[in-house]
């Protein structure tokens, strides 16, 4: 039986209470987002939740029409691996990537488990599920289904800007702050995006 949206609201709160709910149409798509993946990102090709391998702008433009609210999530005060040198920003992030697809794959599944069974979650930068995805392993052949093979198919979700959400404009739409870091001693602010209808 599906659950009241209030009732989910609070359970959600209860998991991560830092989220606004927002029209689904708040959302903003943009082609150049998955450009600065291809130029610019080295996770580039590497992981099956990232450009190439992810949808388009506009396949994203499509599904969000299919929804009317979505949670901005925002993940604040997480901590890098300062055992690892910042230029390697992957793996100087990794705790925090993980702890922002973990809390994004539990609020889709409560979600779903809800009764509101198109919630799809989306979180930040490449997956960090694995030390080397698919794409990095020796001998591995890519072909339009490699993600069968993926060791976390349940868990693994693409980043709003592998799908090309213009992340820094949705967010501030909605009334968060964000800004560029530049320097990996400044705080760590990530965000999330859970999609209901």
């Amino acid at each position: 039986m599906k659950k009241s949206w209030d009732a989910l609201l609070q359970e959600l709160k209860d998991r991560h209470d830092d989220f606004k709910l927002i029209s689904a149409d708040k959302i903003e798509v943009a082609d150049w987002v998955r450009w600065k993946c291809r130029y610019g990102c080295r996770a580039y090709g590497k992981h099956l939740t990232c450009p190439p391998y992810t949808p388009t702008a506009e396949e994203t433009r499509e599904l969000i029409t299919g929804y009317e609210k979505a949670l901005i999530v925002r993940f604040e005060d997480l901590q890098p691996n300062l055992e690892v040198p910042p230029a390697h920003t992957h793996h100087f992030l990794w705790n925090a990537i993980l702890k922002v697809h973990d809390t994004m794959f539990e609020l889709e599944r409560h979600t779903f488990l809800s009764g509101y069974y198109k919630a799809f979650a989306m979180g930040a930068l490449p997956c960090a599920y694995c030390d080397d995805c698919l794409p990095e392993r020796h001998d591995f052949v890519l072909d339009q289904a490699s993600k069968r093979f993926c060791e976390h198919q349940d868990r693994a979700r693409p980043s709003m800007e592998a799908c090309g959400i213009d992340v820094f404009k949705t967010v501030r739409k909605v009334g968060y702050e964000i800004e560029v870091r530049t320097s990996p001693h400044e705080r760590i602010i990530f965000f999330g995006l859970l999609l209901i209808e």
